[in-house]
């Protein structure tokens, strides 16, 4: 009986250490575990050429909307379920001129090629690769001419276009198939996963799809599923990682900050997400997110703040606007999707940031203000507004006569959604920056179009013109960086590692050729920073692990740094 007190204040005592833990785990701030800059490999030379970036455009503290001359769906009476899903885009500078170009798949007919005249203006030329979910460009065999790679609707698999150089002043490009690639493929990555200087590339089908085009068990097919593929001496060799696939986005990443790329695949409805990290020769699959997206659409990773972690960004469907009249429109897919819970299930019907902490990835996404940005499906982290801190652009909508018969046109219209990001991880709605469209966005990149150094957005819109917004807000300074491995069968240095030192900590980048939902990146990094910032050194660890530094690099530059191995 006297002991009691003693121990309910022992009790009490434990609980109130319990309690300030969560509350300093939990705290919203990105503090946590730093990616630093940890030089184990060999140093290597690099020659560095400067040009400097255009003057920015008239300064409006908003983003401009451009039309572009490409739509996909228009060719169709009608959209339904995973028609729905749309096509992507990719930029990439495809005449080596210096200037990005933008490559769209579509859904519905022929792709396209816009060649970037300057001052954002777009020559389109019809590319006779029809009916494509994704797309790359990528320098597939190591020439120094980047190629196009498509995904494709229902059983086409990957088509190839390799890049035979200028032919009456523009690139020639032939159409054909990755020797020893043969398999279903919706979502689609590159990087080098074994560090041998090539590019291998990772794909996954889509089940429910392939349903629809004959094949009743999807994971029965030895074509479905999620396949690596390990290029060697131009050809490649494939094996598969899972039989089970609804893949809608995959990703190649160094998740564990060790110089080796884990492989993170998105996937839709109940098949959960998968992280395949390389053991012993064996990718192992794991699930070190304590929650998931549901229906993930998207994926993106990077450091939010200077001297932050590492933060992965997965969107999924979950309206911004809860009003009576907007969940009223929602309601039938909410009762869809509860058929198909299952018990202790991590996964959500939210977008999920994932930051690492005790015993794993935890989400932090409703306490940081991005969790619920409509039915959303291309999702980026980029410094838009060049402070130094990444910004979340997410594009929404969807258009399905089956799934919204009561919605004129079968369209659930919804306003893309921007976020800007406080300086600590935490975001806010951002609908003065002019990037609201309502024009049913789907596949969508960031980069600088116009030369002038900041980020522009290309969106490959269901259904109406692709769009260009021009970003003219005010403030902030830039710094690109664009890395040459001449040496290397990977020359634009794919899967590399970038580290800023500023007096305002350390940004860190990564170099990727695919990203976001089914669309391409440019190999070009873009640093932002407020105005008097002092660049210290730029430390770069390039795919195979060896390392080169910049010192005090200019502001206000595109940087080519090209690596050159040691003479003997």
């Amino acid at each position: 009986m006297g002991l009691r007190p003693f121990n309910q204040i022992r009790r009490l005592a434990f609980l109130g250490v319990l309690l300030l833990f969560a509350l300093l785990w939990l705290q919203p701030g990105d503090g946590g575990r730093p990616v630093a800059a940890q030089v184990n490999g060999p140093s290597v030379p690099a020659a560095v050429a400067l040009r400097p970036l255009s003057p920015a455009g008239g300064c409006t503290g908003t983003f401009v909307a451009h039309s572009l001359d490409f739509t996909t769906g228009t060719r169709l009476r009608e959209i339904t379920t995973y028609i729905s899903n749309g096509a992507g885009v990719a930029v990439n500078d495809l005449d080596n001129d210096g200037d990005l170009d933008l490559v769209f798949a579509s859904v519905d007919g022929p792709g396209a090629i816009l060649w970037n005249q300057g001052d954002l203006r777009f020559e389109a030329a019809p590319l006779d690769d029809r009916y494509s979910r994704g797309v790359a460009v990528v320098d597939v065999d190591g020439d120094g001419w980047r190629d196009l790679v498509f995904t494709h609707r229902g059983l086409a698999g990957i088509s190839f276009w390799r890049n035979l150089g200028p032919r009456n002043g523009r690139p020639h490009f032939v159409a054909g198939t990755l020797p020893g690639v043969d398999v279903y493929a919706y979502a689609m990555a590159w990087g080098d996963l074994d560090r041998d200087g090539d590019l291998d590339l990772v794909t996954g089908s889509y089940g429910v799809e392939l349903i629809q085009h004959g094949i009743p068990e999807p994971a029965a097919d030895p074509r479905a599923g999620v396949f690596v593929h390990l290029q060697e001496n131009g050809a490649f060799n494939s094996r598969r990682l899972s039989a089970q696939a609804e893949a809608l986005a995959i990703g190649i990443l160094d998740l564990e900050q060790d110089g080796w790329p884990e492989i993170w695949v998105a996937n839709d409805f109940a098949v959960r997400d998968v992280i395949w990290r390389l053991a012993d020769g064996n990718w192992i699959p794991t699930e070190p997110l304590n929650q998931t997206s549901h229906s993930t659409m998207s994926l993106d990773w990077g450091v939010l703040v200077p001297d932050g972690e590492l933060a992965l960004f997965s969107t999924d469907m979950n309206p911004y606007d809860i009003s009576p009249e907007t969940l009223a429109r929602w309601l039938p897919v909410f009762q869809e999707m509860d058929e198909h819970r299952e018990r202790g299930d991590p996964q959500i019907m939210a977008n999920v940031l994932a930051v690492p902490g005790w015993r794993g990835w935890h989400n932090q996404a409703t306490r940081r203000g991005v969790d619920a940005s409509g039915w959303s499906w291309a999702g980026r982290l980029g410094d838009l507004d060049s402070d130094g801190d990444l910004d979340i652009y997410v594009v929404n909508g969807m258009i399905a006569a089956d799934m919204f018969p009561f919605l004129p046109n079968g369209e659930l219209v919804e306003e893309n959604q921007a976020y800007r990001n406080r300086g600590n991880g935490i975001f806010d709605p951002m609908p003065s920056w002019g990037l609201g469209s309502t024009a049913s966005g789907r596949g969508m990149v960031m980069a600088d179009l116009d030369g002038d150094g900041d980020l522009d957005i290309v969106v490959n819109n269901l259904r109406s013109r692709a769009q260009l917004f021009e970003n003219r807000l005010c403030g902030g300074q830039h710094l690109q960086v664009t890395l040459g491995w001449p040496q290397s069968r990977n020359p634009d240095a794919i899967g590399a590692q970038l580290w800023l030192q500023t007096d305002h900590g350390v940004q860190w980048r990564d170099v990727r050729a695919s990203g976001g939902y089914l669309s391409g990146d440019p190999p070009v990094v873009h640093f932002g920073f407020p105005p008097g910032t002092r660049l210290e050194s730029l430390k770069i660890r390039w795919p195979d692990g060896a390392w080169s530094q910049v010192e005090s690099p200019p502001t206000q530059t595109r940087m080519l740094i090209t690596r050159e191995e040691a003479v003997p």
